[in-house]
C-alpha cells in the first residue's frame, strides 16, 4: 500500500492541476477554432443535427431531441449550455448569418428568455449545410467522444469563413476572444484576393472588407479602431444606433413638433433596458425636451419613437442620447482563436490565410478520397469488362466449379484475355485505375495486365464482383453502359490526378466554390461606416438658441432665452429681469448665442474668452453664477465689456477690435490676436494707472466710429485715424474731455446705419440721424448729441438702431423693458428726447441693448410662463425674430456694455496717449 503512494509538493500539484484545467477550458470549451469558427459545443450540435438528418428541407425536430443527442453522445455538459448555444445560433439579432432555423420562441432583443426546449423545434439552415459539406469524404480528422463509444469530427470542412462572418465571443482562463461579425460577400472577396495573391498586404485586404457588419445594423463611427483590429488583432469600435427625424403632424396640437425614431440599435444592446435608461434620464431631468417614449417595434422591424416638445432641437437631444445611453456603445475586438490547437492573437490576414489553408487541405483530402473511390470502382469495372470479353470461358469455369469458393479460386488462378481494356486504358495510362492497395496481391504475380498487356489476372474484389453480377448485365445494352461508365471513370481519375498535380488548378476549384457561396448567400451590408469619429463637445449637447447675457456690478452672470422678453410700447414699466442683491446693479447686457464665443474685457485691460453655454441659463428671479467662477478675475478686477466674436473664421480675418477708455484714448488691434486666449487671460490694451477700459467693438477696417461722453457730447471719425497697434500698446487720443467727463459709449457706424438712439440715466432718450454728426479728426471735443439736463441726467448709453428693431433697457434695480425703436421719436442733436422707461425716484437706467428684427413681424406671443405682472395693463406685445440674435448674424456693434461709474482724480490728464505715437493731437 505504501509503495503505491508517492509524496509530492502541493505547490507542484496545484500548478499542474490548474494548467490542466486551463488548457481544457481553452481548447475544449471557450475558444473557437480558426478553421471553422466554432467552439466544440457548436460543432457538436451541428454534427448531431447532421447525423439526425435534420436538414433545411426536412421537417423540424424538437430541440430537446437534438440536445439529448448532443449531451448523450458528444458533449458531456449540462443541457442548458447546449440549448443556449442552439438558441443563439437561431437568433437573427445575435448571428449575422444564423446556423439554426428555429420554430417557436427563441428569445428577443429585449432579452426575453426562449421557451423551454420541449416546446421549440429546430433544423439546419441552408447555409449550415455548407459548413458540413464533404464531411463524409475524409476531409477532416475525427476523434473519439468522451467515452470512446462514438466518433466525431475535430473540425468541420467549412466552405464558409465562419469565424469572420459570424464572429465569436468567449472567456477562457487568462484570455478571452471577442470577434465582430462581417459581411459574407466582403469576406469572400477578401479570401478570393488572398487566393489569387498570397502576398497581399493587410491594407489591400481592407479594400475588400470595409469593416464589421453587425446583424442589428447601426453605424460605426471612425475607422481607426477597425484598422487597429485588422492590423494587430485588437481594436475598439464605436457603434451608434440609426435614427430618422420625422414631423409628428402638419396640423393640430402636434404641429411643428418632431419625433426621433431609432430603427437600429448597437450590436448586443438590450432594447428594453435601453428604453428604461432613456426614461430614467428624462425623469431625472438629465435629458430635457422629451415628452413620450414608445416601443413601436413589430415583425416589420424595430422602431423606438421619441416625441419632442415644440421648439426642441432634435439633433441636440440625439447627441445627448448617444452620450448618456447605450445608443452609442463600444465594441472591443480581440481576435484570439485556436490555431493548430494553440490560442493565438491573429490579424485579419492571418485569419484569412488560416481559412484558405484549411480549404486547401479539405479540397486536397476530398480529391484524394474521390480519386481512391474512383480507382476502386474503376478496378471493379475493369474486371467486369474483362469478364464480358471472356464471358463464355468465365461461365464455363463457374459451371465447372462445385461451389462459390472453388469458382472464386478457379477465376483467380486463371488468366484471361484483356479484350478492350487495353484500348480504354491507353488515354489514362495502365496504372491510373489501380488502387494504391489491392488485397491479396503477390508482387511476383501482380493483378491486372500481364504478358505484354495481352492477358489479365483478376483480383479478389473483381472476382467477387463477377460472381455477384446479375445475368441481365450480360445484355448488349448493359455491356455498353458498363463500358461507358468505365471510360467516364478513367476521365474522372485523370482529372482528379491533374488537380493533385497542379496547385493552380486546386486554387481555382477553391475559388470557384467560394464564388458559388457568395452568389447564393451573399447580401448587402447592414452597418454603415463613417470614416472619422469626433467626440462630443459640450456645444453638441446644448441646443443653439439666442440668449440675453447679463452681468451685474457685483459679478453675477447668467443668460436667459430671448423669448422671455416680449416687446412693449415706449414708456412701459417693464418686468423684473433678475433678482438683485442690495446695492447691486446690472452692468452689462449682450444678445448672443449659446454656441458663440464672447470676449470679456476687464477694466484693467485684460481679456478672457467665454462660451455662451458656459454661462448658466437661469430664471428671472435668479442672480446667476459668480463670474469669478467662470473666468480668472483678480479680486479688484471687473468686466467692463462683453463682446461676441464671429463663429466663422473667414469673418475674423481682416477685422479689428477698436478700444475706447474712460479718458478718451482709443486703439485698434487685429481680431486674430484674440483667437487663442489662455485661461488666465491676455493683455488686450495697455492702460495708464488712472485710466480704465470702457468699451470695445469689432470693425472691418473701413468704418467710422463714434465716441459718446457722459456730458452728452459725441465725436465721429474714421477708424483708420487710429493706426493698428499691438495688444500691449496704450493707444492714441480719440476725444478731448473736460475734467468731469468720461467716455460712456463706443458705436461703430456702418453703411446702412441711419440713426443713433441715445439714453440717459433718468430713463429719457431719443433717436437722431447719424448724418447730423459731421466727421471730424480724432482728438476733437465733439458736438452735442443730447442735452444732459437735470431731467435727463447724464448720458448712459448710445447705440445704432433701425426703425424695425427693438431695444432692451435695464435699470440698476434689475427692471427690464423691451420697446420697439419705432415708438421712440426722432429729433435733432440739441434736444432732450422722450421717456423710454418709467423709473422710480431712486432708480437709474444703467444698460441698453438693441435687438435686430429683420422680418419685422408683429405677431402676438405667448404670455410669460413665470408668475408676475408684465408691463402696464393693455400694452401690446410683439414677437421678435429671435434667430437674428445669433452671434453669427447679429451685428456685434449693437451689443451693449456699460462702464462702471469711474471716479478719477482731478489731476488726471485727459490726453492719455501712446508713448510711441507722434500725432497725438
Amino acid at each position: 500500500m505504501s509503495d503505491s503512494i508517492s509524496p509530492i509538493a502541493i505547490v507542484d500539484e496545484l500548478k499542474q492541476s490548474y494548467l490542466d484545467y486551463a488548457m481544457s477550458v481553452i481548447v475544449s470549451r471557450a475558444l473557437p477554432d480558426v478553421r471553422d469558427g466554432f467552439k466544440p459545443v457548436h460543432r457538436r450540435v451541428m454534427y448531431a443535427m447532421h447525423v439526425l438528418s435534420n436538414d433545411y428541407n426536412k421537417p423540424y425536430k424538437k430541440s430537446a431531441r437534438v440536445v439529448g443527442d448532443v449531451i448523450g453522445k458528444y458533449h458531456p455538459h449540462g443541457d442548458s449550455a447546449v440549448y443556449d448555444a442552439i438558441v443563439r445560433m437561431a437568433q437573427d439579432f445575435s448571428l449575422r448569418y444564423p446556423m439554426v432555423d428555429g420554430q417557436g420562441n427563441f428569445g428577443s432583443i429585449d432579452d426575453d428568455p426562449p421557451a423551454a426546449m420541449r416546446y421549440t423545434e429546430v433544423r439546419m439552415t441552408k447555409l449550415t449545410h455548407q459548413m458540413l459539406a464533404d464531411l463524409d469524404k475524409d476531409t477532416v480528422d475525427w476523434e473519439d467522444n468522451y467515452d470512446g463509444s462514438e466518433r466525431m469530427p475535430s473540425v468541420l470542412p467549412a466552405r464558409i469563413p465562419n469565424l469572420l462572418v459570424n464572429g465569436a465571443t468567449g472567456i477562457a482562463v487568462g484570455m478571452a476572444t471577442n470577434m465582430a461579425p462581417h459581411n459574407l460577400t466582403e469576406v469572400i472577396n477578401a479570401c478570393l484576393a488572398y487566393a489569387e495573391n498570397p502576398q497581399i498586404s493587410a491594407e489591400e485586404l481592407m479594400s475588400h472588407i470595409s469593416g464589421p457588419d453587425f446583424p442589428t445594423g447601426g453605424v460605426i463611427y471612425g475607422r481607426a479602431g477597425i484598422l487597429d483590429a485588422y492590423r494587430t488583432g485588437k481594436g475598439r469600435l464605436h457603434v451608434r444606433g440609426r435614427y430618422i427625424i420625422e414631423p409628428m403632424s402638419d396640423t393640430g396640437v402636434n404641429r411643428d413638433r418632431e419625433r426621433i425614431v431609432f430603427t437600429e440599435v448597437p450590436y448586443q444592446t438590450n432594447k428594453a433596458k435601453l428604453i428604461e435608461r432613456i426614461a430614467e434620464l428624462v425623469r431625472d431631468k438629465k435629458i430635457e425636451g422629451i415628452t413620450e417614449i414608445r416601443d413601436e417595434s413589430d415583425k416589420d422591424g424595430m422602431r423606438i419613437a421619441i416625441d419632442l416638445r415644440r421648439g426642441e432641437t432634435a439633433e441636440v437631444i440625439v447627441n445627448n442620447l448617444f452620450l448618456q445611453t447605450p445608443l452609442e456603445s463600444s465594441f472591443s475586438i480581440n481576435m484570439v482563436a485556436l490555431d493548430n490547437g494553440q490560442p493565438k492573437l491573429l490579424t485579419l490576414r492571418q485569419l484569412i490565410a488560416a481559412f484558405v489553408r484549411h480549404r486547401q487541405e479539405v479540397v486536397t483530402r476530398r480529391t484524394i478520397f474521390e480519386l481512391n473511390k474512383a480507382r476502386v470502382r474503376g478496378h471493379l469495372l475493369e474486371g467486369l469488362t474483362v469478364a464480358l470479353a471472356n464471358i463464355d470461358e468465365i461461365i464455363a469455369t463457374i459451371k465447372a466449379s462445385e461451389n462459390r469458393g472453388l469458382a472464386r479460386e478457379n477465376l483467380l488462378n486463371n488468366t484471361w484475355g484483356s479484350g478492350s481494356v487495353v484500348a480504354m486504358l491507353t488515354a489514362a495510362g495502365s496504372q491510373s485505375v489501380r488502387p494504391e492497395f489491392i488485397e491479396g496481391e503477390d508482387p511476383k504475380a501482380p493483378f491486372g495486365l500481364i504478358d505484354n498487356q495481352e492477358s489479365y489476372r483478376l483480383s479478389l474484389e473483381q472476382v467477387n464482383a463477377i460472381l455477384d453480377m446479375q445475368l441481365h448485365r450480360l445484355t448488349g445494352l448493359e455491356q455498353d453502359k458498363l463500358t461507358e461508365e468505365y471510360q467516364d471513370l478513367l476521365r474522372e481519375i485523370a482529372h482528379l490526378e491533374s488537380i493533385l498535380g497542379d496547385f493552380d488548378k486546386l486554387m481555382t476549384i477553391i475559388s470557384d466554390e467560394m464564388i458559388e457561396i457568395r452568389e447564393n448567400f451573399g447580401d448587402e451590408r447592414r452597418t454603415d461606416i463613417i470614416d472619422s469619429r469626433m467626440d462630443f463637445n459640450r456645444e453638441d449637447l446644448i441646443p443653439e438658441q439666442t440668449v440675453v447675457m447679463t452681468v451685474s456690478r457685483t459679478g453675477y452672470a447668467k443668460t436667459q432665452p430671448i423669448d422671455d422678453y416680449v416687446a412693449q410700447k415706449r414708456g412701459g414699466k417693464g418686468k423684473s429681469a433678475t433678482a438683485m442683491k442690495e446695492d447691486d446693479v446690472i452692468d452689462h447686457l449682450v444678445v448672443t448665442s449659446t454656441h458663440a464665443t464672447v470676449l470679456c474685457f476687464t477694466d484693467t485691460g485684460r481679456v478672457f474668452s467665454l462660451r455662451g453655454f458656459e454661462v448658466p441659463i437661469a430664471s428671472r428671479g435668479s442672480r446667476g453664477r459668480p463670474l469669478v467662477n467662470l473666468i480668472g478675475l483678480n479680486a479688484d478686477e471687473t468686466v467692463t465689456t462683453i463682446l461676441p466674436i464671429p463663429q466663422n473664421t473667414a469673418d475674423v480675418s481682416g477685422h479689428f477690435v477698436f478700444f475706447a477708455t474712460a479718458n478718451g484714448t482709443v486703439k485698434r488691434v487685429e481680431l486674430e490676436q484674440f483667437a487663442n486666449i489662455r485661461s488666465n487671460g491676455l493683455i488686450a490694451v495697455g492702460l495708464e494707472d488712472d485710466d480704465k477700459l470702457v468699451s470695445a467693438r469689432i470693425t472691418n477696417g473701413s468704418q467710422e466710429v463714434m465716441l459718446f461722453a457722459s456730458s452728452g457730447k459725441a465725436i465721429r471719425f474714421d477708424e483708420n485715424d487710429a493706426r493698428v497697434m499691438g495688444r500691449t500698446a496704450k493707444g492714441v487720443r480719440g476725444m478731448r474731455l473736460a475734467a468731469d467727463e468720461f467716455i460712456k459709449s463706443l458705436v461703430v457706424i456702418e453703411d446702412d446705419v441711419r440713426e443713433i438712439l441715445i439714453a440717459c440715466e433718468n430713463g429719457f432718450g431719443k433717436r437722431t440721424f447719424v448724418d447730423e454728426f459731421n466727421t471730424q479728426n480724432r482728438g476733437g471735443g465733439g458736438v452735442i448729441a443730447i442735452k444732459t439736463s437735470a431731467r435727463n441726467g447724464a448720458l448712459v448709453r448710445a447705440t445704432k438702431v433701425e426703425p424695425e428693431d427693438d431695444i432692451i433697457l435695464i435699470s440698476d434695480k434689475g427692471t427690464l423693458v423691451r420697446t420697439p425703436v419705432e415708438q421712440v421719436a426722432s429729433s435733432g442733436r440739441n434736444t432732450q428726447g422722450v421717456t423710454l422707461i418709467r423709473l422710480s425716484k431712486d432708480e437709474k437706467l444703467v444698460a441698453m441693448a438693441c435687438v435686430e428684427n429683420e422680418e419685422g413681424d408683429d405677431e402676438l406671443v405667448e404670455a410669460m410662463k413665470e408668475d408676475g405682472t408684465f408691463g402696464v395693463e393693455g400694452q401690446e406685445q410683439i414677437d421678435i425674430d429671435t434667430e437674428t440674435g445669433n452671434s453669427a448674424t447679429t451685428d456685434i456693434n449693437d451689443v451693449i456694455d456699460i462702464a462702471n461709474d469711474y471716479t478719477l482724480d482731478d489731476e488726471t490728464s485727459n490726453d492719455t496717449v501712446d508713448e510711441n505715437t507722434d500725432d497725438d493731437e
